[in-house]
């Protein structure tokens, strides 16, 4: 699905719903912020979603840790013991298959995954892109936002395709971008954003008001025209006032 031009829908808020908890799988490669903030909302019950696995290509990620210290199982698929990708999304699929997760998630997972894997889990696969999607997919995101000029950027949460960043997109969160804006402040502010961003699209996932169908994604079972928006931001990831 290719968003549609004009105002994002608004976002009511999640409702938890259904019967067991989800059963949730984590791809991390790095610091695992997004990780902790899935897990503290897990914890307090705004996601109606487990954690059953984190997994992770780098064995040193320190996002381990945020698991570990939430006594998540824990998983290292390194992929430089693999001699090709294939070789590693096999290995990634089945440490997957073995926690039999409802829904995968992509924080900060930096591998880029061969079409049979995203085949493997489509429509049960997100991810989050540090863009408005379509805009900026690819690398360095935040550098190519204040190059453009951009006076706004954020984040948006999608379904994985084979497409690299290229899904339907559920829900996106806005930033602006500020007069003396370096790519590290403009990351910041937009990592606060994802933090609130994640935990949002996740919940109505386990809610089941947010699906999958094929290629489209159904919102309370009506095609969602264009990707929900998110205003429910702290301070410093909304205005220009201070460091982030």
């Amino acid at each position: 699905m290719t968003p549609e031009a004009g105002e994002p829908q608004s976002f009511p808020g999640p409702v938890r719903a259904g019967s067991r908890p989800w059963r949730l799988a984590v791809l991390i490669s790095g610091r695992g912020s997004n990780l902790k903030a899935l897990i503290e909302a897990c914890a307090n019950g705004r996601i109606d979603g487990t954690i059953v696995t984190v997994v992770s290509n780098r064995p040193q990620a320190p996002g381990l840790e945020h698991a570990r210290a939430a006594g998540i199982a824990r998983t290292v698929v390194d992929h430089r013991s693999f001699p090709d990708r294939t070789a590693f999304d096999r290995e990634l699929a089945a440490a997957l298959d073995s926690s039999a997760p409802d829904l995968v998630i992509l924080a900060g997972f930096m591998r880029v995954l061969t079409p049979e894997f995203v085949n493997r889990f489509a429509g049960r696969m997100v991810n989050i892109h540090p863009s408005l999607l379509p805009a900026l997919r690819g690398l360095d995101t935040h550098a190519r936002a204040l190059a453009a000029g951009m006076p706004t950027h954020g984040a948006s949460v999608h379904f994985v395709t084979s497409e690299l960043d290229g899904g339907p997109v559920i829900m996106q969160a806005r930033v602006p971008v500020c007069a003396g804006d370096t790519s590290e402040t403009l990351a910041a502010r937009v990592q606060l954003a994802e933090h609130r961003l994640y935990p949002a699209a996740i919940a109505l996932i386990c809610s089941g008001r947010i699906q999958s169908a094929g290629g489209t994604v159904l919102y309370d079972g009506q095609p969602l025209e264009r990707p929900l928006l998110l205003d429910e931001l702290p301070e410093a990831a909304r205005r220009c006032t201070g460091s982030p």
